[in-house]
Parts: C-alpha cells; sequence; structure tokens
C-alpha cells in the first residue's frame, strides 16, 4: 500500500505545480459548487441534472452528482495537493466528456460556448497527471507520515 501511494503521489515538479494546483483548483471548486449547491449562480443538482438530461446525460441527476462531485472535490484535492495525479485523471475524463458532449459542435471560442475553456482546464489537468503536485503539497506531508 505504501509502494502505491508512493508511486502516486511522488512528484519532483519543484514549485511549478503550485502555481498551477492553486488557480486550477479554485477554478474546479467553483464549478463545482454551481453544480451541486447552487453557488456563484449556478443551479444547483436538481437544475444541473434537469439541464444533463435535457441534452441526453441521463439519469441527469446521477451524471450532474458525478460531475459536480468530481470538480469540487478533485479541485479541492488539486489546490491541497492531496492524491494530485489521480484526482487530475478525473478532471481530465471529467473535461473531455464536457468538450464532446457540450461544446464540440460550438467550434473553439467560450463567446460561442465553444470548447476554448474546457481544453484550457484539460491540458492543466493533463499537465498535472503528469508533474503531480510539486513540492507543496498534502501529498508531501503524508509520505512523510508513512514513512
Amino acid at each position: 500500500m505504501k509502494a502505491l501511494f508512493k508511486q502516486l503521489t511522488h512528484s519532483t515538479a519543484g514549485f511549478s505545480s503550485l502555481a498551477l494546483r492553486v488557480p486550477v483548483g479554485i477554478i474546479f471548486m467553483a464549478h463545482g459548487a454551481q453544480k451541486l449547491f447552487g453557488w456563484f449562480g449556478g443551479y444547483g443538482l436538481e437544475g444541473t441534472g434537469q439541464w444533463m438530461a435535457s441534452i441526453g446525460i441521463e439519469p441527469g441527476i446521477l451524471m450532474a452528482f458525478l460531475a459536480g462531485s468530481a470538480e469540487f472535490f478533485g479541485g479541492l484535492f488539486i489546490l491541497l495537493g492531496l492524491l494530485t495525479r489521480p484526482s487530475a485523471v478525473v478532471l481530465a475524463f471529467t473535461m473531455i466528456v464536457a468538450i464532446v458532449s457540450v461544446h464540440l459542435s460550438n467550434g473553439l471560442f467560450m463567446s460561442n460556448n465553444g470548447y476554448e475553456f474546457a481544453l484550457a482546464l484539460l491540458a492543466a489537468s493533463v499537465s498535472l497527471a503528469f508533474s503531480g503536485s510539486g513540492k507543496v503539497a498534502l501529498d508531501n506531508a503524508v509520505m512523510t507520515k508513512l514513512s
């Protein structure tokens, strides 16, 4: 178990990952909070679920819960630097689904509800999946406790 945790959390990225983790974690948390809790002008679980069902993502409330949870808790974990790699992989998958199911047909630009922003978040998530959490992260504190 210790070896698996070390493999998932070890990072030689230095401080650069922190500069990426903080804004990306906050952005994902905010988007997840919109879906789950209706914060920041969001529609909450029921409203988001109805919208997802209307575009063919069924069952809508379950899918809204999964996407919102991935974004909120994945964003929180990335912000804290806790299980950064697995969280980033889940968020990358979430962004691929968002791009393909919602944004791709609208073209690139955000002004037309395109995939521009989701693509940037996908790229950041993939980068964190490869680099890990870096020097300033809870992953390091947990690994030190386990050693």
